[in-house]
């Protein structure tokens, strides 16, 4: 069986070894090797990560990427103060912006999100979310993209948390693909080219 049917790290063009996922498209190339993985801190720059998560669930995560310029010109760049401020007529604004997904569930769950953080002290948020970051050395680097978990206790926790502080759509598989995104775990395979970056 070769590696690429198991599942394991696979050769780019530049003949380095990836993850499966990160070779199916020239913008998956970028996003895996420069993005996903590495460490995120700051409170506005975690709310656009969840809030891109949220928009995520049910979708594949290359039609958010390649709108991901639209969701920051619709959402202010995802500040939170600004978010927090939208009114009614931004709300309508979103549902009629073609450069994002007009789910009227997701972009209510994001402006109710930033209305939630807004009260909290700066800082609270990025420290919330990195709590949750299990020990780096708990579980070996994953060999195949079997080995990748799609929900695990912490991301179970933190979900419990962020619900608990009265956050939306920031259920237990969208927590674990944020802790995943933003470095709190390392889910490249043990052969992947970007695991050591």
């Amino acid at each position: 069986m070769s590696d690429e049917s198991a599942g394991g790290a696979v050769p780019g063009p530049d003949g380095a070894l990836r993850c499966p996922w990160g070779l199916s498209t020239e913008d998956y190339v970028t996003y895996h090797d420069e993005e996903w993985g590495r460490p995120v801190h700051g409170d506005d720059a975690l709310f656009e990560r969840v809030s891109l998560e949220a928009f995520q669930s049910g979708l594949s995560w290359i039609t958010i990427l390649r709108r991901r310029e639209g969701f920051r010109a619709a959402f202010a760049g995802f500040k939170i103060s600004d978010v927090a401020a939208f009114t009614d007529t931004d709300r309508e604004r979103l549902l009629a912006d073609e450069g994002i997904i007009r789910n009227r569930a997701k972009i209510d769950a994001t402006l109710a999100n930033a209305r939630v953080l807004a009260d909290w002290p700066e800082g609270e948020f990025d420290t919330l979310i990195w709590s949750h970051a299990p020990d780096p050395v708990a579980r070996p680097a994953p060999r195949v993209i079997g080995d990748v978990p799609a929900i695990t206790d912490e991301s179970t926790a933190l979900s419990k948390a962020l619900k608990k502080r009265g956050l939306r759509f920031v259920g237990p598989t969208t927590a674990y693909a944020l802790m995943q995104a933003c470095g709190l775990v390392n889910d490249h395979l043990v052969d992947c080219v970007a695991r050591e970056r």
